[in-house]
This record gives structure tokens, C-alpha cells and sequence, in this order.
């Protein structure tokens, strides 16, 4: 059987829940709520796990915060043994415009500091990203305040749109690969 890792970046606790460096979070939740699954806290994060065509998907929220990501990365892919190839990693991205999802086969950690932790443990770039455009509304020096802020209300439904889109992929990335994914959704 197909096993995969879905992997949600983001921050744990209560201050951080609607923020936009928590969207993998947040599409993770949604991801879980579309398949009727719930998550469990475990090591080293929150795990759902659902069967889709054949194939097991694992949800992983890290809980080891965001720059700290490729521990829990890492643990599960070993634990679960999940080839590097079904792991699928997805985070917010100041470089795509609100509303704008992409795929991607891999790559450097395009100053995402989640990225770059997991490619530092896991001696690997080579693992597909779903990068969730937030844009870069944003004055110079205020990168961290504006990733760390909450979605405006007149925003709301484009994000909600995007998560929607986001979902889909992931279920191509799980039943057709990384390349028909790609085709499909960027």
C-alpha cells in the first residue's frame, strides 16, 4: 500500500491559530474535517490518518514550532516508513500573491525557515512543497508582524477559497504524483 506524509507548517498554541504562517495548519484541519478524520496528539506533533483509493495518508501537524519542523518531519517519514517521494510539505509563501497556491517538485527553502530545518535534517531538498500565496502587503521590517498576523476579514473568503484548492491538490498529489498534481493546479 501507498503510504504518505502530509505535512502542515505552522506554529502550536492559541496565539498563533488564525495566523498567516499557520495556514499549513489550518488546510490540514480542513484536509482532516473533508475525510472525517480527527487529529491525535502523539510525538512530536498532531497526526490524522485517512485511506483514500488504496493508498494511507498521514496529516502531521508539528508541533515543535515552525523553524523546528524536520524533527517531526523526519520522525514520521522514519517511523511510517514513507518514501521521501510521498512526502508532500505545505506552508504559507510571501512570494506568491493572496489566493495563489503552487506545487513544486522541490528545491531550495525559498527563506521559509520551516524549509530550511526540514532540509537540514532531512539532508534533502528533494520533497514536493504546496506553497499558499500570501503575498507581501507588507512595509520594510515588518515581515515578522505581518506573517504572524491574522487574515483581515475582507480576505477571508479568498483564503477559504485557496484552502479549498489546496485540499484538491493534495488528493492529486496522493492518487496521481507530483507531476499530474502540478499540471492540474499550477
Amino acid at each position: 500500500m501507498n503510504k504518505f506524509l502530509i505535512v502542515g507548517l505552522g506554529n502550536p498554541g492559541h496565539n498563533y491559530v488564525g495566523t498567516r504562517h499557520n495556514i499549513g495548519f489550518e488546510i490540514l484541519d480542513q484536509c482532516a474535517e473533508h475525510f472525517s478524520t480527527s487529529f491525535e496528539e502523539l510525538k512530536y506533533g498532531s497526526l490524522a490518518k485517512f485511506k483514500m483509493k488504496g493508498r494511507s495518508v498521514h496529516l502531521l501537524k508539528p508541533s515543535t514550532f515552525m523553524n523546528l519542523s524536520g524533527k517531526a518531519v523526519r520522525y514520521y517519514l522514519q517511523s511510517y516508513k514513507i518514501n521521501l517521494n510521498n512526502l508532500l510539505v505545505s506552508a504559507d509563501d510571501l512570494h506568491l500573491p493572496l489566493g495563489t497556491i503552487r506545487l513544486k517538485r522541490g528545491g531550495r527553502d525559498g527563506g521559509h525557515n520551516g524549509h530550511r530545518d526540514i532540509i537540514d535534517k532531512m539532508n534533502s531538498c528533494n520533497y514536493a512543497r504546496l506553497k499558499f500565496g500570501i503575498g507581501s502587503d507588507f512595509d520594510f521590517g515588518e515581515q515578522s508582524n505581518f506573517v504572524l498576523g491574522t487574515w483581515p476579514e475582507n480576505q477571508r473568503e479568498i483564503v477559504n477559497a485557496c484552502i479549498k484548492k489546496s485540499i484538491s491538490a493534495i488528493i492529486d498529489f496522493c492518487s496521481l504524483g507530483i507531476d499530474d498534481a502540478m499540471k492540474n493546479h499550477n
